[in-house]
């Protein structure tokens, strides 16, 4: 992970460079003199560095923090905040009873695929520059309702038919963030 972070920083730091000397915000000419530097390489090191960033970040297993599941009172939801890294909760035979997710500049990853959750449910969530990735068991519909700025909600889950079956409601705020839901 501090490979791949240090070089992406290098890179997207270039990129940053690139697109200064083009503003006329600083003079480095003599580095950038060549007709392809133009338009391309700042966006390709842009990508490939935010890329490498982001990556290095987001795969890397050891960087969730795995807590576990915050006991509520009975009958009452969960209040999970994250600023500035990533929490991981796992339910394993827990009841469910909903929860509000916060993240700024970071994750959440909430597990509740081995949840028992027996009737409807409303999951809050409110992301800042960051997102959360919610595993939902496959015996539950999951409807969204969203509101994003520069991010949004992908619903990957598969639609359940029958009677009684339970459904979690999720609502999210993202800005410059993202909801990732999947079975």
């Amino acid at each position: 992970m501090v490979v791949r972070l240090f070089f992406g920083f290098i890179l997207f730091i270039a990129g940053l460079l690139k697109l200064a000397c083009m503003w006329n915000l600083v003079q480095m000419d003599w580095l950038w003199n060549q007709p392809w530097t133009e338009y391309i390489l700042p966006i390709a090191l842009l990508y490939i560095g935010g890329g490498l960033m982001m990556g290095g970040v987001t795969h890397d297993r050891e960087q969730w923090l795995q807590r576990p599941v915050p006991s509520p009172e009975e009958g009452k939801r969960i209040n999970c905040v994250v600023r500035y890294g990533g929490d991981e909760y796992v339910y394993r035979g827990e009841t469910f009873h909903g929860a509000s997710l916060d993240a700024m500049c970071g994750g959440i990853r909430l597990d509740l695929r081995e949840a028992s959750i027996t009737e409807d449910e409303e999951i809050d969530i409110r992301t800042c520059c960051g997102g959360v990735e919610l595993f939902v068991p496959p015996t539950v519909n999951v409807i969204v309702q969203s509101r994003s700025f520069i991010g949004g909600v992908g619903n990957q889950t598969a639609r359940v038919v029958g009677q009684n079956v339970p459904t979690l409601h999720v609502v999210a705020s993202n800005f410059i963030g993202g909801v990732d839901i999947k079975n």
